[in-house]
């Protein structure tokens, strides 16, 4: 069903009664809480809260309302991690609930959380740097720290990595490939 705000935006709703399996109303940290731990598919050592997808939770009258923003219109990834936010909320004992896509304002990566970044670079994914500013465009380019040992001394083997939002560089100090989170 369509929500009326957008005409890109759409919601998932089950039709159940509202609360959990107890019968008490989540609070919105604890919902929070609860999406931290959905992880994104093709970065599992994120979650979807700290990756910046999730953009809002609330609660409506007895509907609870999640808002998701995927990291481009075209990610593969999109449909798999709305079902695993709606699995997460329905073992959670959630009955009534909307989820939302909604593609306006388009998601950056300035919406990653610290904590998202540092788990990026322990993965081995250098994080953004900096802002999704446009400098690049005008030829200036970012030194992207290796996420490995640290070195700035590292180059760009390919515009594309792994996927779309990532591009593949290489140290020229500890010699290892690493994908880098592209700004966007």
């Amino acid at each position: 069903m369509l929500s009326g705000k957008h005409p890109m935006d759409s919601l998932i709703a089950s039709d159940r009664i509202p609360a959990n399996a107890s019968g008490e109303r989540l609070s919105i940290e604890q919902l929070w809480q609860l999406l931290d731990e959905v992880k994104d598919p093709e970065v599992p050592a994120i979650s979807v809260v700290e990756l910046g997808v999730v953009r809002s939770i609330e609660w409506q009258d007895d509907t609870l309302h999640v808002c998701v923003t995927p990291t481009y219109s075209g990610c593969p990834a999109t449909e798999l991690i709305e079902q695993m936010i709606q699995s997460a909320l329905e073992q959670a004992g959630l009955r009534q609930f909307q989820l939302e896509t909604r593609l306006a304002p388009a998601w950056t990566t300035d919406w990653i959380t610290p904590a998202g970044r540092e788990k990026l670079r322990e993965f081995g994914i250098a994080p953004p740097q900096g802002s999704a500013s446009k400098l690049s465009l005008m030829g200036h380019s970012e030194i992207i720290e290796c996420p490995h040992c640290g070195s700035q001394q590292t180059e760009q083997v390919s515009e594309f990595g792994s996927t779309a939002c990532k591009a593949l560089y290489r140290c020229r100090d500890c010699l290892e490939p690493f994908d880098y989170f592209k700004c966007i």
